[in-house]
């Protein structure tokens, strides 16, 4: 909408409309950061070929944009959990290879079917697929899931001979076709652990009952981006990456700079008040913390209803260069940083100054890891938990010249030993 436009309804001046276009907190999502991340694990996982794993809206970066960055990037699947967030894709005009993998009996297989999504099967599901397949008088395609040690979906080893048949009988009849066979890794990020390679010795166990039954698939997929980054012998034809395109890292002892990845989230606000307070000070809900001196202390417009941890006290906020811990509790829609002493001048200064939850990590900025270590949780739940009333915003929405390969070391994973 124009500025004309909005002022023509009523909605306020055109000064008024500017001044609010400066957005008080967002989530910036850098799309080329994205594109580099998914370039690098193409170069990673080649010949297999790379989905973008865009579940809970992409992470928390926005399932649209970033499965359209992934695309442009080489990226040749896309992968969500809900049928609903696969149908969501599809209205955006994105037709690529689209797999979902969880479901209810309510979930929608007629309409999965008619706009030509995969369905990932453990079992329940083949006799609603096909059901839904009769009715739109289309085969669907299906996945079929084998449980080989995670203990979440997909159909047990002692079963799996079982639903091949059901498949292969359906799929004689012109019901469906399997187009693929995967499981998923309980451990892959630790890589020192015995039971990856467990179940990657179940998985070739069910790829040979598979092609036993006469299944011929057009992809065998196991890998997240853990066992991307570490295990080649999991590649097979496909990879499913989901962490790793939003540029942060599965493990434990490698930064997503070691591993050649760009965080693609920065969440940033303005300091809404910045005061002079005296020693002793008590700061927040229980007064769980008082100032140890004559100090200022700076209010950060950012709660747990944004999608902060409330338990993630001493978490870090970059303002003018300088990373400050978060004290006393966090609330529903602010926190408190402590600036220590400074003169009524400076604090005057710092009233609307730039305030940095996290993001790139650049000069020792605040980090999604950052966050996770200080709330006890992974960088996973870090991003995805932003809530809706953070804004997002985007830059480099249009793709930059193609970079040059710059894939990591053949040999990740002695990044993260």
């Amino acid at each position: 909408m124009t500025y004309e436009a909005a002022a023509d309804i009523g909605i306020g001046s055109k000064a008024a409309i500017a001044k609010a276009a400066v957005l008080e907190r967002s989530a910036v999502i850098d799309l080329e950061a994205v594109r580099h991340n998914v370039r690098q694990f193409v170069g990673i996982a080649s010949p297999a070929a790379v989905m973008a794993v865009v579940k809970a809206d992409a992470y928390g970066h926005g399932a649209v944009q970033v499965a359209r960055a992934a695309l442009d990037a080489g990226a040749a699947w896309l992968g969500v959990a809900h049928i609903s967030e696969a149908l969501a894709l599809r209205a955006a005009s994105i037709d690529a290879p689209l797999l979902a993998w969880l479901h209810t009996r309510e979930s929608n297989f007629q309409a999965a079917v008619a706009a030509g999504i995969d369905v990932g099967i453990s079992g329940w599901e083949l006799d609603a697929v096909v059901a839904a397949a009769r009715e739109q008088e289309r085969p669907a395609r299906v996945h079929l899931k084998v449980d080989t040690g995670l203990g979440r979906n997909g159909c047990t080893i002692a079963d799996w001979d079982e639903l091949l048949g059901q498949a292969m009988d359906y799929q004689d009849q012109g019901l469906l076709r399997v187009v693929g066979i995967f499981s998923h890794l309980a451990v892959a990020d630790e890589p020192r652990r015995p039971e990856t390679d467990e179940q990657l010795a179940v998985f070739r166990e069910a790829i040979a009952m598979a092609e036993d039954a006469g299944v011929d698939t057009e992809v065998r997929h196991i890998a997240n981006t853990p066992a991307t980054l570490s295990r080649p012998d999991s590649h097979f034809d496909l990879v499913r990456v989901g962490l790793g395109i939003y540029g942060l890292s599965p493990f434990e002892g490698a930064t997503s700079a070691e591993l050649g990845l760009h965080p693609a989230m920065t969440v940033r606000t303005l300091l809404s008040n910045c005061k002079k307070v005296p020693e002793g000070q008590g700061v927040s809900y229980g007064l769980n913390y008082r100032t140890s001196e004559e100090s200022t202390l700076g209010l950060v417009p950012l709660g747990y209803a944004d999608g902060v941890p409330r338990i993630g006290t001493g978490g870090p906020v970059r303002v003018n260069g300088v990373n400050y811990p978060v004290v006393g509790r966090i609330a529903m829609d602010q926190m408190v940083i402590d600036l220590g002493p400074m003169t009524p001048e400076t604090a005057a200064s710092y009233k609307g100054a730039e305030a940095t939850m996290f993001g790139k990590g650049a000069d020792n900025g605040p980090t999604a890891d950052d966050w996770a270590a200080a709330a006890g949780t992974n960088n996973y739940e870090i991003v995805t938990r932003i809530s809706s009333r953070v804004p997002r915003s985007y830059v480099n929405e249009v793709p930059a010249a193609a970079e040059e390969s710059s894939a990591v070391s053949a040999h990740p994973e002695k990044a993260a030993l």
